[in-house]
């Protein structure tokens, strides 16, 4: 049975929007990857300042006890200034060598 002309433009819709609903959920996925990217960069950039930053390492402490879930706090549960792996800012004091 030979297509009508009004099936073939159904047809032929329901193929560009099924190419459209890809192109949406391509673009979707890429700004997904570039937002992880981000905050695992910023996530890195802001461990290593609190790692030389004991006004960063405090912020990052009341930043990690102040989560919502549970489970993410979990994730810090080894790390932290106030469990002693961080070393505090060296202050002026320390720099002058010893006394």
């Amino acid at each position: 049975m030979a297509e009508t002309e009004l099936e073939r433009a159904e047809k032929r819709y329901a193929q560009a929007k099924a190419r459209l609903q890809a192109l949406k959920n391509r673009e979707a996925t890429r700004q997904r990857k570039l937002d992880t990217r981000r905050k695992v960069i910023l996530g890195g950039a802001l461990l290593d300042l609190a790692e030389r930053d004991s006004g960063a390492a405090a912020m990052l402490d009341r930043l990690i006890r102040n989560l919502p879930r549970e489970q993410d706090r979990k994730a810090f549960a080894d790390w932290g200034a106030s469990s002693g792996s961080l070393s505090p800012a060296p202050s002026s004091s320390d720099q002058d060598g010893p006394s």
